[in-house]
């Protein structure tokens, strides 16, 4: 039987949501193997002079323990 841990981390980017994402996983990535998955918990969007400026996302990233 497998374990899986979850680790939540918080992420942003000033390009997308979908960079906001990837940045997570970029920076887990760099101490944490066999990551499987993302589940996004959060969402959102910081504006500035009524444009949207960056995005941030809370992710929960899961990986299986050797």
């Amino acid at each position: 039987m497998g374990i899986v841990k979850v680790l939540e981390v918080i992420s942003s980017s000033d390009q997308s949501i979908e960079h906001a994402i990837q940045n997570a996983v970029d920076e887990v990535s760099k101490t944490v193997r066999n990551i499987d998955s993302v589940y996004v918990k959060d969402i959102k969007a910081h504006v500035k002079d009524g444009k949207v400026s960056s995005y941030g996302c809370v992710c929960k990233v899961s990986f299986r323990v050797d």
